[in-house]
């Protein structure tokens, strides 16, 4: 994925939005793409079934109003936040409506649409090249975040979770986290777009973490290929947990973005029992990239 042209950035509210923004407007200087942000606005009526569950038409009627309160000053708030961002940053080129996008130069828009994230996101992402993800505020909010695994899962593509303040520049150096599976081929693949300008690319390893398929050294060749030249390391677990060696390696080199697989287990044996992937996005404070 070297030619990257869309990037899908969904804002359910403006947490963490400034950095998220930040990123993607970095993300779309460095490849001359566009940024299209989505707020999806769930819809009030949605909350009807449950008069079928013990509660009276009032208390419903109730229920809907404030949800629809709700939804009208997240979305003021996020739109806000954009408009903002857009004064900010003259040299982003913004589209309205349905006016074609510029083929050169970064351009941004922004679109509101009523209904459940799970569903509209993972299928506005289908048609990007990539989603960028705010950073969740907690790690129990990280582990059960169902935008960021609705695009995960169901998009096919893959997905960037933002650091939870926002970068002083572009991506320099990036670590690639190898397992031999094919979740991480796809984050492999995910990530030349970055590795192929990067000042340093690092493929990191380690025998815990390995999985049968190729071998690091294999993955070193497969850059070269593509005109990367990188060098590979192998990681010790630190505290005998994986994950956590992971991102100490990745400090250790200094690393903007870490590209990884998600979930060679099963997500609910990582929720229960923990995992790299649990740790890492519960503890990341660089952009990660992730595939499944």
């Amino acid at each position: 994925m070297k030619d990257v042209r869309k990037i899908l950035l969904p804002m359910p509210s403006i947490s963490n939005g400034e950095a998220a923004l930040t990123r993607g407007y970095n993300f779309a200087r460095r490849f001359g793409a566009h940024l299209a942000v989505l707020h999806v606005r769930p819809d009030g009526r949605d909350i009807a079934p449950l008069a079928g569950e013990g509660l009276s038409g009032a208390m419903v009627e109730d229920l809907m109003r404030t949800a629809e309160h709700e939804s009208a000053r997240h979305a003021h708030d996020v739109r806000a936040l954009f408009d903002q961002f857009v004064a900010e940053h003259p040299d982003l080129v913004l589209v309205s409506g349905h006016a074609p996008i510029p083929m050169t130069g970064p351009s941004v828009s922004f679109k509101v649409v009523r209904g459940t994230e799970s569903d509209i996101i993972p299928s506005q992402a289908r048609l990007s090249d990539f989603t960028l993800v705010p950073h969740p505020d907690s790690g129990e909010e990280i582990s059960s975040s169902e935008t960021l695994h609705a695009v995960l899962f169901d998009s096919g593509r893959p997905v960037v979770m933002a650091s939870r303040t926002p970068p002083k520049g572009l991506v320099k150096r990036v670590c690639i986290g190898w397992n031999g599976t094919a979740e991480s081929s796809a984050a492999l693949h995910g990530a030349l777009a970055w590795a192929a300008t990067a000042e340093a690319v690092r493929v990191l390893h380690c025998d815990d973490y390995q999985r049968r398929g190729p071998s690091a050294k294999e993955v070193l060749d497969y850059l070269a290929i593509h005109g990367i030249k990188a060098d590979a390391v192998e990681f010790p677990p630190v505290d005998r947990d994986v994950g956590k060696g992971l991102l100490a390696a990745c400090k250790d080199f200094d690393a903007d973005m870490l590209a990884m697989g998600a979930y060679s287990h099963s997500r609910l044996r990582q929720l229960i029992l923990g995992g790299v992937t649990r740790h890492v996005l519960e503890h990341a404070e660089i952009a990660v990239l992730m595939s499944r």
